[in-house]
């Protein structure tokens, strides 16, 4: 008789296929094989060069804008499902367009939403993601959702940097629950700055609450875009009297002139996942890998056990 248990099998998007490959081998098997072709005009087509009937896929894809990234994930389900894969896994270390979680004035879309709908349309069976933007996103979902932290990569290296006078600070209101729980965890104070936006990824002002003076301080975010919160927060505390600021970001977008911002900040180092791919090297930015959190929850959902030890904050 044939092996009763399913198989499972990795595909990755194309641009994350770097991580991909890592993951793959923490899990334990080969990468699968998926070719994409182009026409002239842009479209694209991705094809599985090998079978997959009854089987259980992890397609890797982080759907960070442009929109390709995102399109490339859906046709990725969509053939799985037309192949026949018994379980669809997305696996999106950035869930993109999350920013747009609510109606923040009239007239506008809720794209994370959306996004939800169109994955789960495509035929995707399960979401296994990282830090999203706003915890809610995951009612959008009809399907489970594994939502993993980053706290779990973030909070051995910040132990290990043993920091005197230590302290966490979130870059603005809505980052205060994440804050809290790294200092609940590294048994440090919190901080909190208070921004005002001209417009998206414009800050009109910022004020700082709580004291910083003679304290190492670590700013916690879920994604840094632009860098401009980032690195004004750190300029204005050291202003105040903080002895260094660090910065920990789980998703580097780093647009614009994101990646000057930092070069020229009084951040001493901004330490990110490699959840999204960097455009560029820089000397303050470090780079922590996730392959080995999502290969090990990976190999959790597929043999069907526990990945609470993975939900640390």
């Amino acid at each position: 008789m044939p092996n009763s248990h399913t198989e499972a099998k990795i595909f990755t998007c194309t641009q994350s296929k770097v991580l991909a490959q890592k993951i793959a081998d923490a899990f334990g098997i080969p990468m699968g094989n998926v070719i994409t072709s182009t026409y002239s005009d842009g479209e694209f087509q991705p094809s599985y060069e090998e079978s997959i009937r009854g089987t259980r896929i992890f397609i890797i894809g982080s759907t960070n804008p442009g929109a390709e990234n995102l399109m490339e994930m859906l046709l990725m389900i969509d053939a799985a499902k037309r192949a026949s894969a018994r379980h669809i896994t997305a696996v999106l270390p950035y869930f993109g367009w999350a920013r747009q979680d609510r109606k923040d004035k009239p007239r506008v879309p809720i794209a994370a939403k959306l996004v939800a709908k169109m994955l789960e349309a495509a035929g995707a069976t399960r979401i296994i993601t990282m830090d999203l933007h706003a915890d809610q996103i995951q009612g959008f979902f009809e399907k489970p959702v594994d939502h993993l932290f980053a706290s779990t990569i973030f909070l051995p290296y910040l132990r290990g940097l043993k920091l005197d006078n230590l302290t966490i600070a979130s870059p603005d209101m809505g980052g205060s629950k994440r804050a809290y729980a790294y200092s609940k965890a590294l048994e440090s104070d919190v901080v909190i700055c208070y921004k005002q936006r001209a417009q998206a990824n414009v800050i009109s002002h910022m004020e700082l609450i709580g004291d910083v003076t003679g304290k190492n301080v670590v700013l916690v975010d879920d994604m840094v875009d632009t860098a401009g919160t980032l690195t004004k927060a750190a300029d204005l505390m050291m202003e105040r009297g903080a002895l260094s600021v660090r910065a920990i970001c789980t998703h580097p977008i780093l647009s614009g002139n994101a990646y000057e911002r930092i070069e020229n900040s009084k951040l001493e180092e901004l330490i990110v996942t490699d959840s999204i791919p960097l455009k560029q090297e820089s000397s303050k930015i470090r780079v922590l890998t996730c392959a080995n959190l999502f290969a090990e929850v990976m190999q959790n959902v597929h043999y069907n056990k526990s990945i609470s030890s993975k939900f640390v904050m």
